[in-house]
């Protein structure tokens, strides 16, 4: 095995032996949350617990990018509807932040991961652009992001890695055989409807 073959397999054992610990951590900042705990540390408490969560979803972004760069990416495709995951960006980034409008159409994804992908993309941007607020429209097999500023697009593309949930929501898009393409200020995700996913890397 090269040291490029084994790379992406190192990652992916870090990220496992990394979920042990940081559960416990996750696990005793919510225990601690819930009791009676007197300011400031319960706000202290809130803030660990926060940021163990994020740290764990950063941890399985990051596990997801090894298996797919390492060809072993082997998705459950269920049906899902593009509006719902539209939607989902909208609850976890907010509504007054992400405009979602469209009749939404049926696609075959790997459903948790493509809701990450998708929020992570409308994430990068509006932190990237500087913007408050985006238009995502869900149509058929595709979502359409709006307003992607130029000096973003490297970024959101995945092509300037200083985002590693807009870079590893690029990867997914393809692995599972779908496109993203910038078209002016739009960006646009287009999934598959049907079918099995490629596992190659990218």
């Amino acid at each position: 095995m090269s040291e490029n073959d084994s790379f992406p397999r190192l990652v992916s054992l870090a990220c496992h032996d990394l979920r042990t610990p940081l559960a416990t951590v996750y696990g005793f900042a919510r225990t601690l949350t819930r009791m009676d705990v007197p300011e400031p540390a319960g706000k202290y408490l809130g803030m660990m617990e926060a940021a163990a969560s994020q740290l764990g979803e950063l941890v399985d972004e990051l596990s997801l990018a090894a298996r797919i760069e390492d060809g072993r990416y082997d998705p459950t495709l269920q049906e899902a509807d593009v509006a719902e995951l539209a939607a989902h960006a909208a609850a976890e980034l907010g509504a007054d932040r992400v405009e979602v409008t469209g009749g939404g159409g049926l696609v075959r994804v790997d459903p948790a991961a493509t809701k990450r992908a998708v929020s992570a993309l409308v994430q990068s941007a509006l932190r990237h652009g500087g913007l408050d607020r985006v238009l995502v429209q869900a149509d058929g097999q595709q979502l359409e992001i709006s307003p992607v500023r130029h000096s973003a697009a490297p970024v959101v593309l995945g092509q300037d890695l200083r985002d590693l949930g807009a870079a590893v929501a690029v990867r997914l898009v393809h692995a599972l055989g779908g496109s993203v393409e910038l078209e002016g200020e739009t960006l646009r995700v287009r999934l598959p409807s049907g079918g099995g996913g490629t596992t190659a890397g990218l």
